[in-house]
């Protein structure tokens, strides 16, 4: 006859035996990984999500040994099964989501393998890099890249809770593959970077503040619905301060669909609507880089999409939201929040740099000096590059056949940078060694 208690533990036992051989077979991404050093995540991120990955592996395992020895202290009278099958039910949940969140970084890391894309990925963290760094103001998290269907990118913020808890150890973005490769592919990536750097410095709550006692000093309903994009529009912002045109061409691009969707007005939508978005995108470029590209942009814009053929509360709508832009973006790049220490949006951006006669200056040396380019920031290439798009002084050929160059080289000058800072003077010499 079945002992019914006994059989119940040792069932029990052999899942929960079964879930730590699983856990053990959870290897760091340094023992698994097949990609080029090139192709591969930065050091910093490498390290962080190991280090990330073992604890949770480990404290999971340390969990499930604690079960098997409350089963084995168990006798028939003590024994439970409602309680004991509940107890596991848990730790499965919890093996589960480990696994999950394995995977995030897997899905990202297995790309790194695909020819040419894995180092143009790599080249991706750079310029992501380069997007987020504010000297003075936070320390950036790494960030990877990765590419998935679709036209929209996305972000999954360092810092933030992941599936099943704990802080994600690095910034994941992800971009769309049908960008690669050209100036566009920095308006979606950047704008995902501006994101990560809203959330460090707390701008979206910080100008959330500021909205909302705008709108109640002037009874403005209009102001409602900045405040509602706000999230979006700051990612936007970061995007043309750091590219330029760049970002709004690129914008263009990925809004630029059906009528309907355009003129789409779901004011629950985090994201202002197609048509007022760019028209917005261009109105800082106006206020950061004053140039009449952006008028002629925005001219262009509304002559695909005529709003004339809107029914009258649309119309009335975005007549009062065009109306209303000028001030807002004034307010938005002069807003000083407590984590810029007094200094404004305007202020601790590059803007000096950007001005698109000092792009196109940019543009005209490199051609003299093809060099100059790779000793360049990333993300000013990148505006350079796009500006000339713009002007018509670069073919989309062009284009990207030089960023094709530029995302190999800066993925492999920085995994060179990064080695040969883990080499101390004394194992400079053969044998070199690693860190």
């Amino acid at each position: 006859m079945v002992n019914k208690p006994a059989y119940v533990r040792w069932m029990l036992m052999q899942e929960a035996r079964a879930m730590l051989v699983r856990l053990a077979q959870v290897k760091p991404f340094v023992l698994t990984e097949s990609t080029v050093p090139a192709a591969n995540f930065s050091l910093s991120a490498q390290s962080a999500i190991d280090r990330y990955l073992m604890a949770g592996r480990h404290a999971l395992q340390l969990q499930v040994q604690t079960y098997l020895h409350w089963l084995q202290g168990l006798d028939d009278k003590s024994t439970h099964p409602v309680e004991a099958q509940q107890r596991l039910s848990l730790l499965r949940l919890r093996f589960n989501a480990t696994l999950s969140q394995l995977d995030i970084f897997a899905d990202a890391l297995t790309q790194r393998s695909e020819y040419e894309t894995g180092i143009r990925l790599a080249g991706l963290d750079v310029v992501a890099a380069d997007a987020l760094r504010l000297e003075d103001y936070y320390v950036p998290p790494p960030v990877i890249c990765y590419l998935d269907r679709g036209s929209g990118a996305a972000i999954r913020r360092a810092r933030t809770r992941l599936p099943g808890g704990g802080e994600n150890p690095v910034a994941v973005i992800r971009v769309p593959r049908e960008r690669m490769i050209g100036s566009g592919i920095a308006s979606s990536l950047i704008h995902e970077v501006g994101h990560q750097a809203a959330a460090l410095l707390n701008l979206v709550n910080s100008l959330r503040v500021v909205l909302q006692q705008q709108e109640r000093e002037v009874k403005d309903s209009i102001w409602r619905y900045w405040e509602r994009w706000i999230s979006e529009i700051v990612a936007d912002f970061w995007s043309v301060a750091r590219v330029g045109v760049t970002s709004t061409l690129g914008l263009m691009g990925v809004v630029s669909l059906p009528r309907a969707f355009v003129f789409r007005m779901n004011m629950n939508d985090s994201h202002p609507f197609p048509w007022i978005r760019v028209i917005l995108s261009c109105a800082i470029g106006q206020a950061l880089y004053p140039h009449p590209q952006w008028h002629r942009l925005a001219q262009l814009w509304k002559s695909f999409y005529p709003k004339a053929t809107l029914d009258t509360a649309g119309y009335s709508l975005l007549n009062q939201l065009e109306a209303g832009i000028p001030e807002f973006i004034d307010l938005l790049i002069h807003h000083q929040p407590r984590s810029l220490h007094g200094q404004s949006l305007i202020e601790v951006m590059d803007t000096a740099n950007r001005q698109p006669d000092r792009l196109n200056a940019y543009f005209e040396h490199w051609q003299r000096t093809p060099a100059a380019m790779y000793r360049t920031a990333p993300t000013l290439v990148f505006a350079v590059i796009g500006q000339a798009r713009s002007d018509g002084r670069m073919s989309p050929e062009q284009e990207s056949a030089i960023l094709g160059k530029l995302l190999t080289y800066w993925a492999v000058y920085s995994t060179l940078k990064a080695n040969t800072a883990c080499v101390t003077p004394e194992t400079a010499q053969p044998p070199s060694k690693a860190c």
